[in-house]
């Protein structure tokens, strides 16, 4: 996975929350984290809406690339209009496989959709949350796990200490800030994020930044 599409600074949709004052704290811990401000600028990616899209969209997500994704979720906005659950599961399986559906992503959004429509799962409950509870409610939804439930923390709720350990790009990203001999696989990128505690969501996305930056790639936009 890849962050969405930056944003200008002064928008009040960034992803996380406290994201400057984030940047300023890690800064002061480590030169790499200063370094990353200095020469690819602050990260500026942009805040996903709190809903039912932003869900299926991160399923879309799961194990493709994030510009395949991101075409896949637009093709499902033009067909699925309002896109919320019932309209959703009005939708057939041709129209969902020309999205760009698998047979295993339809069924997870049906899931999705039908625990909205009967009040077994509430977006808006998470709010009230902390962020392990927050991580089970989304856990518990079959489709979604721990790197999902990360991923809509951080960019759709904006939570600050959020550390998706399992995602790739943060593995090489890191793997390149600090030269390390391998990709640091999940439970070691969990060891090391422990040291950016309570700002690892804003250390995920310098270390983002960063991978953007000597890769000379841009994200692509992410549909609202």
């Amino acid at each position: 996975m890849m962050p969405p599409e930056p944003v200008a600074a002064a928008s009040g949709g960034l992803a996380p929350c406290g994201l400057d004052e984030g940047i300023a704290a890690l800064s002061r811990l480590d030169a790499d984290f200063a370094a990353i401000v200095r020469v690819a600028g602050p990260p500026r990616f942009r805040r996903r809406p709190a809903s039912f899209g932003t869900l299926l969209h991160i399923i879309l997500e799961q194990q493709v690339s994030i510009d395949a994704a991101a075409a896949m979720y637009a093709r499902l906005r033009r067909v699925c209009d309002p896109l919320d659950p019932a309209c959703f599961l009005g939708l057939d399986e041709p129209t969902l496989r020309a999205c760009g559906f698998s047979r295993q992503k339809a069924g997870y959004g049906r899931h999705l959709a039908e625990a909205m429509l009967a009040g077994r799962f509430d977006p808006a409950g998470l709010a009230g949350l902390d962020d392990e509870a927050a991580t089970a409610a989304l856990v518990g939804l079959k489709g979604i796990g721990r790197w999902s439930a990360e991923i809509y923390l951080l960019f759709a709720l904006g939570r600050p200490d959020i550390w998706p350990a399992q995602d790739l790009g943060l593995q090489i990203g890191l793997q390149r800030l600090k030269s390390l001999p391998a990709r640091p696989e999940a439970p070691t990128l969990r060891a090391i994020g422990e040291a950016w505690r309570p700002w690892r969501s804003v250390a995920a996305c310098l270390i983002w930044q960063h991978y953007l930056h000597v890769s000379n790639r841009s994200a692509p936009t992410v549909v609202p």
